[in-house]
């Protein structure tokens, strides 16, 4: 007898919703900025709802398949394959940002691929060892594939991989992982973040930006003496181009700011208009807030607890392990990265190159979160 399904209308609509309310954002985001470097004011726009096309028909297939199909060996280690081929592939041809990879005129972003593969690897891993979540056998493994695969997206892409890492996270703790263990993995993955941002200038600069955007500890008698030729001082600076680390920050809280209660109107936002950097990606929060106020940038923000409440409600009441690893993988990826994203735009962490998941511009981030949401669905139409 096959299985009664029903779909969880809330979460559907609100996937739906929120998703239509990006494709509009963006064009009332990007409109001006698409019409000076394109000549069409629609040019993000197209692309965008093409990209919306193809990831709800991916979501509803997910959606109406069994997510059981997906506890496949196979299935799941061809997928890694791929992500890390592209991941390769980034670094190789595109050796100036090191995320996109062209094919013609299309763009992909191998990282935002990792996020969905890295959650089906350890919902699999973790449901077949989980008597044994403490053991070397679990634990080596996945140290493997988490350190490779948060690595290689570590290289340029700081803010996905803080999404993987505290995914794995989250999803051990939950598991049941040794406190000693996680402590462990908790400290090695701080000392790399720590590195990779000391590596590179720029990101050092987002912190100062946040925290001492006049850089006054540099002047500090101790600083001085410790970096004596003032090299720190040099290096730290010499990705300040604009000598001005939080100006993204200050753009991005007028906008916030002006917009009130009730917001400016739609399209009638003031800070896209060449003032606030990446309006239409990283920064879409901050013109949604301007345009649609406290009243429309709380509706977001409720739109993404209605996420996290179906899908922590999903992680009790799957029917299986892996339904309820799969319920809390993809939960943690969306709510965590939408998380950074608005913290970043109200200037509560360093400013980072993160989109606000359904709602910025980017079509592997659009097609990656609605593969996690067909996921997330298809567990919910299973659950009791």
């Amino acid at each position: 007898m096959a299985q009664r399904v029903k779909t969880d209308g809330l979460l559907f609509a609100t996937v739906l919703g929120l998703t239509a309310l990006g494709l509009l954002m963006l064009y009332s985001a990007s409109s001006v900025v698409a019409y000076e470097k394109f000549g069409s004011s629609a040019h993000y726009l197209l692309r965008q709802s093409a990209w919306a096309a193809v990831g709800v028909m991916a979501m509803m297939w997910l959606k109406n398949r069994s997510y059981r199909e997906l506890e496949n060996s196979a299935v799941i280690f061809a997928s890694i394959s791929v992500v890390m081929a592209g991941l390769l592939a980034v670094l190789v041809f595109d050796q100036q940002a090191q995320r996109r990879l062209w094919i013609g005129s299309v763009s992909l972003q191998p990282s935002e691929f990792a996020k969905p593969v890295l959650v089906l690897f350890l919902a699999w891993l973790l449901t077949r060892r989980a008597a044994a979540i403490n053991d070397r056998y679990t634990l080596m493994p996945a140290a493997a594939l988490v350190g490779l695969l948060s690595g290689m997206v570590l290289i340029a892409d700081l803010g996905t991989a803080v999404v993987l890492l505290t995914t794995a996270g989250v999803l051990f703790f939950v598991a049941g992982l040794e406190k000693r263990y996680f402590l462990l993995a908790a400290g090695i993955a701080f000392v790399f973040l720590l590195a990779a941002t000391a590596a590179k200038p720029y990101r050092l600069v987002r912190i100062f930006g946040l925290v001492d955007p006049e850089f006054r500890i540099l002047e500090t008698p101790l600083v001085r003496t410790l970096d004596r030729g003032a090299k720190l001082k040099t290096w730290v600076q010499r990705s300040a181009a604009s000598r001005d680390p939080d100006y993204h920050l200050r753009q991005s809280l007028i906008a916030v700011g002006s917009g009130g209660i009730w917001g400016a109107g739609l399209m009638e936002g003031r800070q896209k208009l060449f003032y606030l950097p990446e309006a239409h990606t990283d920064f879409v929060y901050a013109v949604l807030a301007e345009e649609l106020g406290l009243a429309g940038s709380l509706l977001v923000l409720g739109a993404f607890v209605v996420i996290l409440w179906r899908g922590g409600r999903l992680y009790w009441r799957a029917p299986d392990d892996f339904g309820r690893y799969l319920a809390l993988g993809v939960t943690t990826v969306i709510v965590f990265q939408a998380l950074i994203h608005i913290s970043v735009v109200l200037g509560l962490t360093p400013t980072k190159g993160i989109p606000l998941p359904m709602i910025s511009y980017g079509g592997s981030s659009l097609l990656s979160t609605l593969i996690c949401l067909g996921v997330l669905q298809s567990v919910a139409e299973r659950a009791p």
